[in-house]
Parts: C-alpha cells; sequence; structure tokens
C-alpha cells in the first residue's frame, strides 16, 4: 500500500516577508531592551530603595538595601538642598525658549537656503555644521567668547557698550545658553528644507495669479503644507532641550545659584556627587513624568493645527 504523500507547507510572500521583517527586528529589539527599556525599569525601581554607594566608598561595604516606599519622593520635593521644582521651572523654561527659537531660527534659515543662490550648498554645509561638532567643546568654545573677560566683553568695552554677564547673571545665562542651544540646531534646518522642497509648486503658481503676495503665500501655503514637519521638529527639538545636561556640566554648574541646575544635572548630583542612586531614580521618575506630560499636550493639541494634504487636519 502507498504511503500517503506530506504535502509541503508552502508560505506566501506576504508570510515570508513578514517572517523576515520579524527576524530583521530582533536586534534592534533586544538593543531597545537591554539599552534602554530595561536601564529605565532599573532606574524606576530604585526611586523606591534606599540605594547609597557613599558608604561603599568609605567602607567598601554595601548598606543593606530596602523598600522604602515613597519616602524618596516625598524627601526630593520637600529637601530644600534638592529643591526640584526649581529644576523643574529652569528646565521646561530652558525647553521652550529654546524650542521656540530653533523652530523660527531653522525655518528662516531653511528658507533662504532653499533659494537658488551661489554657493548653495557651502552654506547649507555650514549651517548644519553646529549640529555634528561635539557638545561640550562647543559650549566650552562659547564660553572663552562670552565670560566677562571674553572676546566679545572685550569688543563691546571698546565700542562704548559696556560688559554684559551673559554666562554669570542669573536673568541672562539662560537666554545665552538658549542662543547656544539654537545655533547647533542644523539638523532642524536639514528637516525643514527638505519639507521646503515638497510644498507643492502648483498651489504657490497659483496663489501668485491671483494677486498673493510673498507673506500671503508663505503664511497660507506654506506653513499649511509644513505643518507635519513643524511637529516633528517641535517634539524632537522638545525632547532633546528637556534632557539639556551639557553646558551645566561643562561651564555653569549649576549656576550663577541654581538658574541653571537642570534636571538632568540634578540625577547626575545626586546620583555621582552625593551617591544617593534611591533619590536619583526617583527624580529621575519626575524627570520622565514632566516630559511625558509635555509630549502629551503636543498630541493632544495637534490636531488642531496639523494640515494633510488635500486640506484634512487630523
Amino acid at each position: 500500500m502507498a504511503k500517503p504523500v506530506k504535502k509541503k507547507r508552502v508560505l506566501t510572500v506576504t508570510a515570508k516577508e513578514q517572517r523576515a521583517a520579524y527576524l530583521f527586528l530582533i536586534p534592534a529589539f533586544l538593543g531597545l531592551s537591554l539599552i534602554t527599556y530595561l536601564p529605565l525599569l532599573a532606574a524606576f525601581g530604585i526611586g523606591f530603595t534606599n540605594l547609597n554607594t557613599a558608604h561603599f566608598v568609605k567602607n567598601n561595604t554595601f548598606t543593606p538595601l530596602k523598600f522604602v516606599g515613597f519616602d524618596n519622593f516625598v524627601d526630593i520635593f520637600k529637601n530644600p538642598s534638592v529643591d526640584i521644582l526649581n529644576s523643574i521651572y529652569v528646565t521646561v523654561y530652558f525647553s521652550l525658549i529654546a524650542v521656540v527659537g530653533s523652530i523660527i531660527y531653522s525655518m528662516f534659515i531653511a528658507i533662504l537656503l532653499n533659494r537658488k543662490m551661489p554657493g548653495r550648498g557651502f552654506f547649507r554645509a555650514i549651517f548644519y555644521a553646529p549640529y555634528i561638532l561635539p557638545a561640550a567643546s562647543v559650549m566650552i568654545s562659547w564660553y572663552f567668547l562670552l565670560m566677562d573677560n571674553g572676546i566679545v566683553n572685550y569688543v563691546l568695552a571698546k565700542l562704548g557698550l559696556g560688559k554684559s554677564f551673559f554666562l554669570s547673571a542669573a536673568d541672562t545665562v539662560m537666554p545665552t545658553l538658549a542662543v547656544i542651544s539654537v545655533w547647533t540646531c542644523g539638523n532642524l534646518i536639514v528637516i525643514f528644507l527638505a519639507g521646503l522642497q515638497n510644498v507643492p509648486r502648483v498651489y504657490q503658481e497659483a496663489a501668485e495669479i491671483d494677486g498673493a503676495n510673498a507673506w500671503q503665500r508663505f503664511w497660507h501655503i506654506t506653513i499649511p503644507c509644513m505643518t507635519p514637519i513643524i511637529f516633528y521638529n517641535l517634539l524632537m527639538s522638545l525632547v532633546t532641550n528637556l534632557q539639556v545636561v551639557v553646558p551645566a556640566l561643562a561651564i555653569t554648574k549649576g549656576g550663577p545659584g541654581k538658574s541653571t541646575r537642570f534636571m538632568s544635572y540634578l540625577i547626575y548630583q545626586t546620583a555621582f556627587r552625593s551617591r544617593e542612586l534611591g533619590k536619583a531614580g526617583a527624580i529621575a521618575f519626575v524627570f520622565f513624568f514632566v516630559a511625558a506630560i509635555l509630549a502629551f499636550i503636543f498630541f493632544a493639541t495637534s490636531s488642531s493645527w496639523i494640515y494633510y494634504e488635500g486640506g484634512d487636519n487630523r
């Protein structure tokens, strides 16, 4: 008696592509899990413990790890030496002025670089270059330019305008750091430039025939067509500027006073200077919560001003 022939399992093209996609996603998933998600969960978990390495540094022994619940969270809000509310304010304030300045500046430069002019490629490279420079080098270079006895103050004194305490006065240090952040937003310029080149030319020509001037074409055609890209740049710039830490580490050390004691710098001080890792984890949790709130506001309000092709806003 003949044996029944087994039918080979034939995968469709779609199934093969899906299986290949899952296989290629495994390295990325493992990388995100091991480098991002697990450390993030660990930091949140540490925030509910009394983990402190100061005793280990002195006596080469760890203190017994103990679950302390919300004690760290209560302490960081009550302890005047931590002053987390000031750090939240400083971080959000810096982020907002840096984001607004970066969007306006990068859009303006992108519009100029989108025009046909001699040396356009050279100028595009020049404006993009600050983005790829090492952040610490950028900050130190600006420090030598803007310090009390720096080149900028020397020029101001020669012009009879008097010195300006850019980095040593609490009321000027934040705008100064925001200007430096704006100067390094070359990535936003490139993204805006790509978006401007995709604005349908037929809309511009139709508006021009109807008598619309340059400002009207920009405001009623270019901006609506660019709103998805504006939203993306706003979100990416917000996330980047919320995590600001290099200015405090490189030049200001959180000062003058506590005027540049950003939340990332506060986490660094608490974890690696005071060695109170439990409290640092609690601060990180609060930091994540603040960033999540701001991101939620962005997404919740985006449907009222983002327009897609065809005139629909979602």
